[in-house]
């Protein structure tokens, strides 16, 4: 899948995004993956159960991404929504979230997580929910 304009394209080919860019922008840029490892990124992108978009500009740089983690079938989570600091404030993040929304595949159920964007999903169709977590060090109950 592609959308291009004047400046700005968004695929869906993992080949053409460069993850290396991907990692810097998010563990430089975001408060959610910050401390992620560059290694547990590359992973989750070339997951077979992540639809990945890549926000590319003109040259073909990486400046933005959105994930959905998915089975394909009945929901999809979406998450790693960003854009570069130096390319915001040009409608690039409703755009990615328009072609997560548009996608063939994705045409079912999708849930998010955010700590401050909830009026911008909501332009989108998403509701305000409570979410249970577990975080990855909690152990078993005995």
């Amino acid at each position: 899948m592609m959308s291009d304009s004047n400046d700005y394209r968004i695929t869906t080919h993992l080949a053409e995004i460069d993850l290396g860019a991907i990692c810097d922008l998010l563990q430089n840029h975001s408060y959610w993956a910050n401390e992620r490892p560059r290694e547990e990124i590359e992973r989750a992108f070339r997951s077979p159960a992540s639809i990945c978009f890549g926000l590319l500009d003109r040259a073909g740089k990486a400046v933005g991404c959105a994930r959905v983690v998915t089975d394909r079938t009945t929901f999809g989570w979406v998450c790693d929504v960003i854009v570069h600091p130096e390319h915001r404030g040009k409608g690039l993040g409703k755009r990615l979230v328009e072609a997560v929304i548009a996608h063939p595949d994705l045409q079912f159920r999708l849930i998010l997580a955010t700590r401050d964007a909830h009026t911008f999903y909501e332009k989108y169709g998403f509701e305000r929910r409570e979410m249970m977590r577990r975080p990855a060090s909690t152990p078993p109950p005995s």
